[in-house]
């Protein structure tokens, strides 16, 4: 439902669907017909001043009408058609409009959704992003300050086992790493026209983004890499059981004085993990679209299968748009990609202060992948009798240093 709210917000924001009291179509002509002699009314320019969707079928007849005339002195119009003629079939993609080359996407030359978009773009979704990211940091501090560092209750015991293989923390790292560079150069490129270009001025801003365009859309194909070795690796380990019940229940051991027990991942960590995955795969897909927009537009299809399934009437909505310019397609794509983008840098944040100065040990799982017995007995207790149950059946002592985890 979260999905189906975002993309009809989109489809609102970039075209707006008309409300239930919009007048008739037919009757509108009418009118028109009668007062203008066919032409646009005044109702007509005050809907379209205030983005309102009107009849527009009487601009788009006049489209090659042949009724301009020739020129035949300094002042006639040119070609047999007037300027307001060639501008007309301009904004409406007419298909007389020829380019040099392109193809057919090029021939869309004007497309009024750019203004709105840019509104968007530079006002609610910097002020909202801005803040969800800035209110999670704020949020964490003040949590930090209430509720401490999570301390381990017992004195460690010196043994370790192998939280963590290589291949894991490897493809860990890269995900993590590829996914700070992604965030810090899209929010350069999202904000440099407000913040940076005012301060130090157009041409450094122009470099820096330049930079940032360049590491952003070669560093995303690392971030996909290790996004699909990441979910083959651990998907098994994140389906939900009823031992999340109990760790939600006492919030992970906030409230109680016990731990709840846990397997490898607990509740809160198959939130991130589903989070990433399905979140990440978003953003990896709407990458793709702004990658290669002419080959692989989504909204268009995506909102015709809404449309189909009857979603925007339970929402008390329009239709959504289903013919959409190129230029379009990627508006969409554009902010699907950073508010998804917005929500996942936030999550992230959180998983990043419970893995660094949120929980003693926690970054030794992934530092060197070997974790002390007793903070695995008080953060993953299930998963602690399952290592060594393995290693009695093996035969490997009691008191080694390591033993390997699934």
């Amino acid at each position: 439902m979260g999905l189906v709210l975002v993309l009809g917000a989109l489809a609102l924001v970039l075209r707006p669907t008309p409300p239930s009291t919009t007048p008739d179509p037919a009757a509108l002509a009418e009118v028109r017909e009668a007062t203008t002699g066919g032409a646009q009314t005044l109702e007509d320019i005050l809907r379209r001043q205030q983005g309102l969707p009107i009849d527009d079928s009487f601009r788009r007849s006049q489209l090659d009408d042949g009724t301009a005339a020739g020129m035949a002195q300094q002042l006639g119009t040119l070609g047999g058609e007037s300027d307001s003629e060639v501008w007309r079939a301009l904004r409406y993609g007419y298909d007389g409009v020829e380019v040099s080359a392109g193809g057919p996407v090029a021939r869309v030359l004007m497309q009024d959704g750019g203004m709105t978009w840019l509104q968007f773009r530079e006002g609610p979704l910097v002020t909202y992003g801005g803040g969800l990211l800035l209110g999670t940091i704020g949020l964490l501090v003040i949590f930090y300050l209430l509720r401490g560092r999570v301390q381990l209750d017992y004195e460690k015991t010196g043994r370790t086992v192998t939280r963590f293989q290589f291949i894991e923390r490897f493809a860990h790292w890269m995900l993590a790493g590829s996914f700070i560079l992604l965030g810090l150069t899209g929010l350069l490129v999202l904000m440099g026209r407000l913040f940076i270009a005012p301060v130090f001025g157009l041409e450094a801003n122009a470099l820096i983004l330049t930079v940032s365009k360049f590491v952003h859309n070669n560093v995303s194909w690392a971030f996909m890499l290790a996004l699909v070795m990441v979910f083959f690796m651990w998907v098994w380990h994140n389906i939900p059981n009823r031992t999340d019940i109990t760790w939600f229940a006492q919030a992970g051991g906030i409230v109680g004085s016990s731990h709840p027990p846990a397997k490898k991942f607990n509740g809160g960590q198959k939130i991130i993990f589903w989070s990433v995955i399905l979140l990440g795969g978003s953003i990896s897909v709407s990458g793709l679209s702004l990658l290669f927009p002419y080959e692989l537009p989504l909204f268009a299809k995506t909102f015709a299968v809404l449309n189909g399934i009857g979603v925007p009437g339970w929402l008390g909505m329009g239709a959504f748009p289903v013919d959409l310019a190129p230029q379009e397609e990627m508006q969409f794509a554009q902010l699907w990609h950073a508010i998804v983008s917005f929500v996942l840098m936030a999550i992230i944040i959180a998983h990043i202060y419970i893995g660094s100065v949120g929980m003693e040990g926690a970054y030794d799982a992934m530092g060197s992948g070997e974790v002390d017995e007793a903070w695995a007995a008080q953060h993953h207790s299930i998963w602690l009798e399952e290592i060594k149950a393995k290693r009695a059946e093996s035969g490997t002592a009691s008191g080694s240093s390591a033993a390997p985890a699934e």
